[in-house]
């Protein structure tokens, strides 16, 4: 039976600090976010929006915005009679939206070739730049960061407002893939900077067949990094 966590004990969550820029609400997402993600809410835990705010060091308020969104992301449940539990986050669920998040995210690369400005391009060579210190630093935490702002511009130079809200939806899954892939070993690092720059390199040439082809095998060979995926020896070759 899934664990349970009582409404009265102790969260294993760190307390938020106070000199954070973000809004309190999107602090808290991401910090449940992660511990959903790393498992210190394990899936059955009972979550308590008093209990929680206490825990966190901030008002119930921002808790509960948090878990709407994380409920949407299908990270959290309501359920009859138990409230707010962890919801199981098992690998073949993680999987499948993985899979939905290749095909979108190739389809918003090619509109991106066709359809990104010079300051969104400029602003990708940046965070391509951000990544490169990070991955020599072996920093990556701050990899994933610059990761998520790169795929961020390129979702937004679509302009497409069905296919940006579909990616946001999956946010919770990619961040889950990108954790597991980036701390999988030392190789993916320097891997995942070459495979974002010949993204970059398609989107600047203008080129959306190779820019969705890049990125859709990026998305599907990291995924089978992080074990969520069956690994495909022949998918190297097939990659433009």
């Amino acid at each position: 039976m899934a664990a349970f966590m009582s409404a009265a004990a102790p969260y294993p969550v760190e307390r938020l600090a106070e000199e954070d820029t973000l809004s309190l609400a999107e602090r808290a997402y991401r910090r449940l976010r992660d511990s959903i993600v790393q498992g210190a809410l394990p899936p059955g835990s009972r979550i308590s929006e008093r209990s929680l705010a206490a825990a966190l060091g901030i008002s119930a308020q921002p808790v509960r915005e948090a878990l709407r969104r994380l409920e949407q992301d299908g990270m959290v449940v309501t359920l009859p009679r138990r409230g707010t539990v962890v919801a199981e986050f098992g690998p073949e669920r993680q999987a499948e939206m993985g899979r939905i998040r290749a095909a979108l995210e190739g389809a918003a690369a090619a509109l991106a070739a066709e359809r990104a400005d010079a300051a969104t391009l400029a602003a990708l060579e940046a965070q391509l730049q951000a990544m490169q210190e990070a991955t020599e630093a072996g920093r990556p935490d701050l990899v994933s960061a610059a990761n998520e702002r790169f795929h961020a511009l390129i979702h937004g130079a679509t302009g497409n407002v069905f296919l940006i809200r579909s990616l946001a939806a999956l946010r919770a899954f990619d961040h889950v893939g990108r954790v597991r892939a980036l701390n999988s070993t030392p190789k993916e690092l320097p891997r995942a900077l070459r495979e974002h720059a010949g993204i970059l390199a398609a989107l600047q040439a203008r080129d959306p067949e190779t820019a969705e082809a890049r990125m859709r095998a990026h998305v599907l060979r990291s995924l089978e990094v992080g074990g969520l995926l069956p690994h495909r020896p022949d998918r190297r070759r097939r990659t433009p």
